[in-house]
């Protein structure tokens, strides 16, 4: 194990050899991954120094109650949330022998049949998903507690949703995921899982020019605001973990977000046909990105402000996108 491990010394959880032995199954796992993608190996300097501690640090929080451990990811546009999970769930399938299942807050969106009559009833701006209130939340609700085991055996075998961006709507019921069996880990992540409601008193001013232009008198983000105390809080209060990885700034999530719009661009092009017509794909352009941006802005800047005291764990990214410093709000 790296003597340079930067995770918090108290917070090192079980015996150092558990943790080496860890490093070493997970740095197998990765190997041909590693060798195929030709992904700088300071990954594995990272996996000791960083994700495999984390990986312990959760084992030792799962090790403290009965039944599944729920992990919340929260982070903005871009900010390697997914890469998270996928990187957790390696390290404590592989590392240490947990079942380990996972869903995006994308996955949950409402379809766009159902945004448009959303917009249509409440306000035009929750055509576009992201926003409490574009979500199925009851879905989430019941996919978690289905996960967990509380619908008995039968319950054991869930369909996860799954979400197309490229073409803004939820894939048919015969593309979902399933999950069979038990869980010991259940990772919910998404860029804003774990979000509370702001104080009415701060709804009143905007934000930036969409509020200004297109929600002047504020039903919109009045809306979003009240879904956030309702059923999202009861969603989010189903989290015993909750990690975050804080941007450095809102400038950051554009240039990030404007990258994952590119590769998404990418595999578009990779598995259309370019003879096919695409005029039916939604891949945004920069005009596009920082519009489609602004409606997450007032949620992102009051989470960067208070979530990184509240979260369990803050994992805080600096500028070229790697974790800069290591916040344990919650020790064990």
């Amino acid at each position: 194990m790296s003597s340079l491990c930067r995770w918090p010394s108290d917070q090192l959880c079980l015996t150092k050899e558990a943790r080496e032995q860890a490093v070493r199954r997970v740095e197998k796992a990765f190997a041909s991954t590693l060798e195929s993608l030709k992904v700088d190996i300071g990954l594995v300097e990272l996996l000791e120094s960083i994700y495999v501690p984390l990986g312990a640090w959760l084992v030792a929080r799962k090790n403290q109650q009965q039944g599944p451990l729920v992990v919340g990811i929260n982070g903005a546009q871009g900010a390697g949330k997914s890469t998270l999970f996928n990187l957790l769930e390696v390290i404590l399938e592989e590392g240490f022998d947990l079942k380990v299942v996972g869903l995006s807050i994308d996955d949950l969106y409402k379809t766009r049949e159902d945004r448009e009559k959303l917009a249509h009833s409440v306000h035009p701006l929750l055509k576009t998903r992201g926003v409490p209130g574009t979500h199925d939340v009851e879905l989430g609700i019941e996919l978690i507690r289905g996960l967990k085991g509380e619908f008995g055996e039968e319950g054991r075998n869930v369909k996860i949703p799954v979400f197309d961006k490229s073409i803004d709507d939820r894939c048919p019921t015969a593309l979902w995921q399933e999950w069979h069996g038990e869980a010991d880990v259940i990772v919910l992540e998404g860029w804003c899982v774990g979000a509370t409601a702001q104080p009415q008193s701060e709804l009143a001013e905007p934000v930036n020019d969409l509020e200004r232009s297109e929600d002047p008198l504020g039903f919109w983000r009045g809306y979003v605001n009240q879904q956030l105390d309702s059923r999202y809080k009861e969603l989010f209060d189903m989290i015993d973990v909750l990690i975050m990885l804080k941007v450095p700034s809102m400038e950051a999530v554009f240039e990030w977000r404007s990258q994952q719009e590119i590769k998404l661009a990418e595999r578009v092009r990779y598995f259309y046909d370019t003879q096919q017509p695409t005029q039916h794909l939604r891949i945004m352009n920069e005009r596009e990105i920082r519009r489609f941006i602004q409606h997450y802005e007032r949620l992102t800047r009051t989470m960067l402000e208070e979530m990184p005291t509240r979260a369990d764990v803050c994992l805080e990214l600096n500028q070229n996108h790697k974790i800069g410093n290591i916040r344990i709000n919650k020790p064990l």
